[in-house]
């Protein structure tokens, strides 16, 4: 069934944007009476019905309503580099929010490439994710943040630094513990500086690796997300 992101989603009734509701009746065909599913991003997933088949604001009945579809045992924050392709930086938001992620930071370090990040495209990948893989939760993007000016910042949760470099760092797996909150550092393509690393362990970050092979930043984002699905799926059984 299709899913439409409805933040504003209030009552018994929604209207879908302009654009929304000529995607629903000129390209998905659809006609009145028949059946969609909405989500308003912070857990609620809704059925609703077709009440009429204006192309500009097509009218949506609400027929039946579920609190905290999908909701996860655990809750995590990758803060990222932005990759200096910026379809790689989209590629890694579009499969972390299929996976399961709750929050997103871009994350300008010493070696990055790209200094700069605009949200608004982006943020139409995180929605377009969402809505392919049938999620109630909306990935939080924040704005871009210098490396010192994060780290210094007070986070709950268990903290990581998912570095490459001098010496060996136990796996990511064997450190994370399922239910937790839980922040995790990606570098740039040149990795993090030393003095970036010692910045992060200074202020609570443990050292992790992300297996033996040198990944692209946005592999590692994603082997990062799915290493903490897996860890708490792991928990559920």
């Amino acid at each position: 069934m299709q899913l439409f992101y409805a933040p504003e989603l209030q009552g018994d009734h929604y209207t879908l944007s302009e654009q929304e509701s000529k995607h629903c009746l000129k390209v998905l065909r659809m006609h009145t009476g028949d059946q969609v599913m909405l989500t308003d991003g912070i857990g609620g997933m809704y059925t609703g019905q077709l009440a009429n088949e204006d192309h500009r604001r097509c009218e949506v009945k609400i027929i039946r309503h579920e609190k905290d579809f999908g909701k996860r045992n655990f809750y995590l924050h990758v803060a990222i580099a932005p990759t200096k392709n910026i379809n790689r930086f989209e590629w890694f938001l579009e499969k972390t929010t299929e996976i399961g992620i709750d929050e997103i930071t871009p994350l300008i370090c010493m070696r990055s490439e790209r200094r700069a990040v605009k949200t608004e495209r982006l943020e139409k990948v995180i929605i377009a994710a969402m809505k392919q893989s049938i999620k109630a939760y909306h990935p939080i993007l924040n704005g871009q943040m210098d490396f010192k000016t994060y780290v210094s910042a007070k986070r709950e949760g268990e903290k990581y630094i998912a570095y490459v470099e001098e010496g060996d760092h136990p796996p990511l797996q064997t450190l994370c513990k399922p239910g937790q909150h839980t922040t995790i550092l990606i570098g740039p393509e040149g990795d993090f500086s030393p003095e970036e690393v010692r910045m992060a362990t200074e202020n609570g970050y443990s050292t992790a690796s992300l297996g033996k092979s040198r990944l692209r930043t946005e592999t590692a984002g994603i082997v990062a997300c799915h290493t903490l699905a897996l860890i708490n799926e792991g928990k559920k059984r």
